[in-house]
């Protein structure tokens, strides 16, 4: 990032998020986002399809885990919580400031998380093995 800003990188696909402040200052010029639909934080970004380059699409998401066998009440008491603050209009208007989305309350479960994960296991991992990806 430091070097992009910097002028000795010419192209970077990164974090929206991480990008925006050097966007909204003008220290970068934004060509897309890597999704399908614009972007909140830079809605004058076209979308990768827009660009010019269908189906590119990357996103970057978080989730929260729990140790396996943490009892099924104690992993409710815990997404009640973290739904509950992501419900919050200041924490909203926070995250919007930083670029970022907050999936619908019927998106922020545990079996929501499993399967957005499973579908990006299944999407990603063939594209990994294809090119030899490994760990060091």
């Amino acid at each position: 990032m430091q070097d992009l800003a910097a002028g000795h990188v010419d192209l970077m696909c990164g974090e929206a998020s991480q990008m925006l402040s050097y966007i909204r200052a003008g220290k970068m010029k934004a060509y897309a986002v890597l999704a399908e639909t614009r972007w909140a934080g830079a809605p004058d970004v076209p979308t990768i399809d827009e660009a010019g380059v269908s189906g590119l699409h990357i996103s970057f998401w978080h989730g929260l885990w729990v140790p396996k066998g943490t009892p099924q009440d104690i992993i409710g008491k815990i997404n009640a919580a973290v739904a509950d603050t992501l419900a919050d209009s200041v924490v909203r208007k926070r995250f919007a400031e930083l670029g970022q989305d907050i999936p619908p309350r019927d998106q922020q479960t545990p079996e929501a998380l499993r399967a957005y994960h499973k579908s990006e296991v299944e999407k990603w991992w063939p594209i990994i093995r294809a090119a030899n990806i490994k760990l060091n």
